[in-house]
């Protein structure tokens, strides 16, 4: 069971700030401890995460248990240190969790080159997966570079950043098997796979490149709160992966992918940004077990840029989806989707502003990999009201859309309007916007 954890909150507001107390518990926005982010918790209202105790991280720590740390070790020795005491660990700097960058974690030989030659699919085929002392070298590097770049989240644990350019470069925050964590103010870079597998069974025997490591992973958890964060590829842009086998070097997976049971999670006022791979919001169509009745996830006033797909792709939960800004790239645009809609999914999507390039198919913002209805209701296009699932089942009739997602969403802030949604989220959301 979740600790519950009990402390008076100061009743504040301050100009410019955004996610204060303004009036009464229930107006939907973030309580606060004084004008210490790190002191702040999810408001009442306030999406999944504010349901059932709601989300208050580490809101409670005592003096004893309130860091400052500059470093990756520092980072990972503070989460270490109390056990699952409520705990603030304040991020300054960009802490780079790759400092000395792949070679660091070369073991048994593994070398690229050699690696390419060895399951060169003119050599080696495409009937069985790569085997080999290449492979076995490259799985003994990857398991340095696991070691390394995990660092996992405890429970009552608040991270933030420190002003307006704090994160973490290249790390892979686990948030798994725990409750009550906050994520705020933080830059966080995707960790870039030095080691990626050549699998030559896959996509229909023709080979690919498969990666590890998520940015950020909520896996069997309740109650999180992701909230005026950035996610991107930042200095490694998929488009700058190389070329093998004719299948890119893929050395990036999930953003934010919320798993295994996971429940009760807000994701507000965040920034995605230059990334394929998204989120998943449930990772198995055979985790019925594990993920029937769970999964709840609001996600509100976040802005997506430059993301391929999963904005989210869902199995299973009860996910509410409003007032988002989905920017699609020219580069993007006959290959993009943006709701993924899953295995007995309650996806509900509304209120929300999508911007498309000229000449892209609107019907592709929806994708469908199992019959489950979902309500999308208010959604504009390029300024324009529009009927996704209308539109999605006159041009993709192969994939056609049940309305209905069989509940509605209770737990809102303030809903703007989808044609302000744009500048809003543009002035709002992201790593230093908020105090």
């Amino acid at each position: 069971m979740r600790p519950r954890i009990w402390h008076a909150h100061v009743i504040t507001s301050v100009v410019g700030c955004t996610a204060l107390v303004l009036g009464a518990a229930g107006s939907g926005v973030a309580q606060a401890q004084g004008r210490d982010l790190a002191r702040q918790v999810l408001g009442a209202g306030d999406g999944w995460g504010s349901a059932e105790g709601g989300t208050t991280g580490g809101s409670a720590a005592d003096a004893e248990h309130v860091y400052t740390v500059t470093t990756w070790a520092e980072f990972k020795a503070a989460l270490a240190a109390g056990g699952d005491a409520p705990k603030i660990i304040k991020v300054k700097g960009m802490i780079d969790a790759v400092s000395e960058g792949c070679e660091a974690f070369v073991t048994g030989g593994y070398d690229l080159q050699q690696y390419l030659k060895d399951y060169d699919p003119a050599v080696y085929g495409n009937d069985q997966v790569a085997k080999g002392p290449q492979e076995d070298a490259r799985v003994a590097s990857m398991a340095n570079q696991d070691s390394a770049i995990k660092a996992n989240i405890p429970s009552n644990t608040t991270i933030v950043g420190v002003g307006k350019n704090s994160g973490i470069l290249g790390g892979s925050l686990q948030i798994k098997g725990v409750s009550n964590v906050i994520m705020r103010n933080l830059t966080i870079e995707a960790p870039l796979d030095c080691f990626p597998k050549w699998d030559p069974t896959d996509d229909n025997n023709t080979g690919n490149w498969n990666s590890e490591y998520d940015a950020v992973v909520v896996f069997g958890t309740d109650h999180v709160w992701l909230d005026h964060n950035t996610f991107t590829d930042g200095r490694y842009p998929d488009s700058e992966r190389p070329v093998y086998f004719g299948k890119v070097f893929q050395q990036h997976d999930g953003l934010t992918d919320i798993v295994r049971g996971s429940n009760y999670v807000t994701v507000s006022w965040n920034r995605f940004e230059n990334h394929d791979k998204n989120m998943l919001i449930g990772n198995s169509d055979g985790t019925a077990a594990l993920d029937a009745g769970k999964l709840k996830v609001t996600m509100h006033h976040n802005r997506f840029d430059g993301i391929l797909q999963r904005s989210p792709r869902v199995r299973f939960g009860q996910v509410d989806v409003y007032n988002n800004h989905y920017v699609v790239t020219e580069e993007q645009k006959d290959d993009y989707y943006i709701f993924g809609v899953g295995i007995s999914s309650q996806l509900h999507a509304s209120d929300n502003a999508i911007t498309l390039p000229a000449g892209a198919s609107v019907g592709k913002a929806l994708k469908r990999w199992n019959d489950s209805p979902l309500t999308a209701e208010n959604n504009y296009v390029n300024g324009r009201l529009t009927d996704l699932i209308a539109v999605h089942n006159a041009e993709i009739p192969s994939e056609f859309l049940r309305s209905g997602a069989g509940w509605t969403p209770t737990l809102r802030t303030k809903v703007d309007s989808p044609r302000a949604v744009p500048g809003i989220v543009a002035n709002r959301a992201g790593a230093g916007k908020v105090c």
